[in-house]
């Protein structure tokens, strides 16, 4: 199935942090309230034909700060051998980190794809390597993924905004990490995800699947805020014909 277009009617909500006055959240409740699901294994293509299985690994991930960094290697650490297929590759020099043209951090690329990569056929399962880690040591993949991976397909940006009555405030937006989110070559992906139709399966919006994400990324009371606005949109499409995102099922 194709993927919709990138630019459609979308309803959003503005309502300001609990937590902090000087911050308002904007989110995008045709995403939140949609039925996006990861799919990696289960149709997934990847980014790029060549490296179906990979999904969306192919690049290696960009570390947000150095305390992400941080973070990452602490629990690269703990991955053993029937873990992590590239083992012996991520504890030799130059290891599992490395630098872009730019010189931004990022996980190291190997054989195509990123170094965590677990292939199909590997013992200890295809996919991430940190992301077996979470799941076998009873951890949520929040904690052990870099940053950029246990946030995708879920966008986080800041803008400063000057009120007319000449206050700043913070505003926060929530919202679909499409492909425009990859940079200049975003429309170059060969198969994207959070458009997909493919990807729109997901028996729970969302808001709900991606709760610890959302958490992690607005704090507690902020995501119970969001939570009641999207479940009031969730309402209003039951009872009248409010538009769902153009890659969710339609009745």
């Amino acid at each position: 199935m194709p993927e919709v277009e990138l630019d459609f009617p979308r309803a959003w909500v503005d309502f300001a942090d609990p937590d902090d006055v000087d911050q308002v959240f904007r989110c995008d409740l045709t995403w939140l309230t949609s039925s996006w699901a990861c799919i990696f294994g289960a149709g997934c293509r990847g980014i790029y034909a060549e490296e179906p299985d990979a999904g969306c690994c192919t690049l290696g991930a960009h570390f947000s700060d150095r305390a992400d960094e941080r973070r990452v290697r602490a629990f690269v650490g703990e991955l053993t051998p029937d873990l992590w297929q590239q083992h012996a590759v991520g504890a030799r020099r130059p290891s599992w980190t490395e630098t872009d043209g730019g010189g931004a951090r990022k996980t190291r690329v190997v054989d195509g794809a990123c170094v965590f990569l677990n292939r199909p056929g590997f013992i200890g399962g295809a996919g991430c390597a940190l992301h077996a880690l979470a799941l076998r040591t009873g951890r949520h993949p929040v904690e052990t993924k870099p940053d950029v991976c246990w946030q995708l397909p879920i966008r986080r940006t800041y803008d400063r905004v000057d009120r007319p009555d000449g206050t700043q405030t913070l505003v926060v937006t929530i919202s679909e990490y499409d492909r425009r989110g990859w940079g200049a070559g975003g429309h170059d992906l060969d198969w994207y995800c959070s458009g997909n139709t493919e990807a729109h399966v997901a028996p729970d919006p969302v808001f709900r699947s991606c709760e610890r994400e959302l958490r992690e990324l607005m704090g507690d009371a902020a995501y119970g805020e969001l939570v009641a606005h999207c479940e009031q949109r969730m309402r209003q499409r039951r009872s009248t014909r409010v538009a769902p995102h153009p890659a969710d099922p339609h009745p």
